[in-house]
This record gives structure tokens, C-alpha cells and sequence, in this order.
């Protein structure tokens, strides 16, 4: 993370730490719940991130697998007699393979091609889970899904959260570390090259997007903890664009760039709902300003002035 190297990036590091788990001795359950929501829709943004800004995959309906690791473990909870912990483990899984699948479909295919592809098939998926009402809810949803209580209260659910988020966050970064990650990223630079040296880059990227759909299903299922409920929206494409825009804002050729597009995004929305529903109208503005001003996002932009001056 390259914002936490050297001696002030740890300090900066530790003193993040004792902020995060302090936080809820000082505010109220409102702030509480929303750095949850931050916490989660950053691990979905940076899942996200991991395939469109280290990969070069033009992921256009992420939302999906974020939506079928929700719908995974609130199916295993409220359709079974099996324990909760157990629905927890299965949504990942679910959108792993259902990233599989997709993947295995759509991968022949490049770029844009790859991300209509990809949105159609999202598409379907949602029309399921939209009018299977015996099995899904419907477009009512699944509601009061029972958790255990152990992390039933809203400080409890923090702890929680940010525990497996930042597991998650370590997971994904040493993933980009790795050389599979250094093969990725070159294969998003110069796929052609990358081809002709020997590297298998199909394989290559449907492991990319198997991860990328894992840990999107992991916040999905983070999301069912925090507000015992799950919704067809979830899977529908317009949240795969919110998902991008945190990445473009934050800046997606960086690790912590998803996480700040995600704090952004949320608490705007948060506070723009407020006295207006047309929360859409704003997104278009923010994605049509860092189009035009921060192309790197606020983060790339910041690394890009840092380099030059170390230059």
C-alpha cells in the first residue's frame, strides 16, 4: 500500500489502526453504521479494481457477484435449517462460481465486447431474481434475516466488518504483489506481448476475475450482517456503475484509490438523499468531472505530483 511505506507511512499506518477500532467510543450508532457501509462498499469497489484498474478487464456488471454473495447467504439463513456462519461461507462461493461461469463465457472476448457481453448476462440474472418471488422475494426482497448474536448489535457488526475487510484488504493487495499480479498488469499494458512470450492470458484473467467476484461476494454478504435484508437492485448494473465511478474518482492505478472513491460516493449519497431523489443527476456531475479534470482520480493525480517531485 504504497501510501504506508517508510517511517511516517507506518506511523500513518498505526495511527489509522487506533482510529478504526476506537471509533465507536466516540460517536453515535449512526456514524457507526455508516463507516460499515464504507467499509463494505470499499471492499466492493476495490474487488472491482482488482480486474478493471491491475487487469485492463472492462467489468461493466460487477454488481452481480456482489448481489449473489448477499443472495447466497440470505437463502442458505432463511431457506435452510443450517447455521448462519454457514450461509456467510457460501456467498463468496456462490459468486466465485458464478464469476466462473460468466468468465468462462465472456472471456473470449475483449474490452467492450467483454463488458456488453457481461452486462447482458448480469441482466438475466437480475430478471430471475427479480420474478422468482417463491424462491428470492421477488422484487420485495428478502427481509429480518436473522443473524447471530454475537454480531447483532451495531458495534458488534463494526468490529465485524472491519475485521473482514481488512483481511480481505491484505488478501487483495498481496494478490496484486504477487507475480500473478505482476502478470495481470502486463497483460493489461500489452496483452499482445504478453501472449507472445508465453503467458496464457485467458487463464490468466478468468483467475482475475474469480478472485475479483470472491471478494465483491464477500461484501455482499457483509451487507446482509448490516442490514439483515437483501434486494434484486443489488444485481442490477446501475450499482456496477457506482462500483467504477469510486474507482475512477479515487483513482483506479491505485491500491487505496476504490477505498477513498468509496467514502466519497457514500457519504455524498448520504447526505444528497437527504432533500433529493435524484441522487443519479449527482453521479453523472461527479463521473463527468473526473472525466474532464481528474482523469488519474484524486489519488492517482496526488501519487503523479508525488513522483515528480522525487524526480
Amino acid at each position: 500500500m504504497g501510501f504506508f511505506t517508510g517511517k511516517q507511512g507506518r506511523i500513518l499506518l498505526l495511527v489509522g489502526i487506533i482510529l478504526f477500532l476506537t471509533f465507536p467510543l466516540f460517536v453515535s450508532r449512526f456514524y457507526v453504521y455508516l463507516t460499515t457501509v464504507i467499509l463494505i462498499y470499499g471492499l466492493f469497489a476495490t474487488s472491482l479494481n482488482l480486474v478493471l484498474g491491475y487487469g485492463g478487464i472492462f467489468q461493466f456488471n460487477h454488481a452481480v457477484f456482489f448481489g449473489m454473495g448477499a443472495y447466497g447467504a440470505a437463502l442458505v439463513i432463511t431457506r435452510s435449517d443450517l447455521s448462519p456462519w454457514i450461509g456467510f461461507l457460501v456467498g463468496p462461493l456462490v459468486s466465485a462460481l458464478m464469476s466462473l461461469i460468466i468468465g468462462l463465457i465472456c472471456i473470449r472476448l475483449s474490452k467492450l465486447y467483454f463488458g456488453m457481453l457481461q452486462i447482458s448476462l448480469g441482466s438475466l440474472i437480475w430478471a430471475v431474481v427479480y420474478r422468482w418471488y417463491g424462491f428470492t422475494g421477488g422484487d420485495d426482497g428478502i427481509h429480518g434475516i436473522p443473524m447471530p448474536d454475537i454480531i447483532s448489535s451495531s458495534t458488534n457488526t463494526y468490529y465485524f466488518t472491519l475485521f473482514i475487510v481488512s483481511l480481505a484488504f491484505f488478501t487483495i493487495y498481496k494478490i496484486i504483489k504477487s507475480p500473478f499480479g505482476s502478470v495481470i498488469q502486463g497483460i493489461r499494458d500489452n496483452p499482445i506481448r504478453s501472449k507472445m512470450i508465453g503467458v496464457d492470458v485467458p487463464r490468466h484473467q478468468l483467475v482475475a476475475i474469480v478472485f475479483s467476484g470472491f471478494f465483491a461476494g464477500i461484501a455482499g454478504v457483509l451487507f446482509v450482517i448490516v442490514e439483515n435484508a437483501v434486494f434484486p437492485d443489488m444485481l442490477f448494473w446501475t450499482l456496477s456503475l457506482e462500483a467504477m465511478i469510486m474507482c475512477l474518482l479515487g483513482g483506479m492505478y491505485t491500491f487505496m484509490g476504490p477505498i477513498f472513491g468509496a467514502m466519497v460516493i457514500v457519504l455524498l449519497r448520504t447526505s444528497i438523499s437527504t432533500f433529493t431523489v435524484y441522487w443519479g443527476l449527482f453521479l453523472g456531475i461527479i463521473l463527468m468531472f473526473i472525466i474532464f479534470f481528474l482523469p488519474d482520480g484524486v489519488l492517482g493525480h496526488f501519487q503523479k505530483v508525488m513522483d515528480r517531485k522525487q524526480s
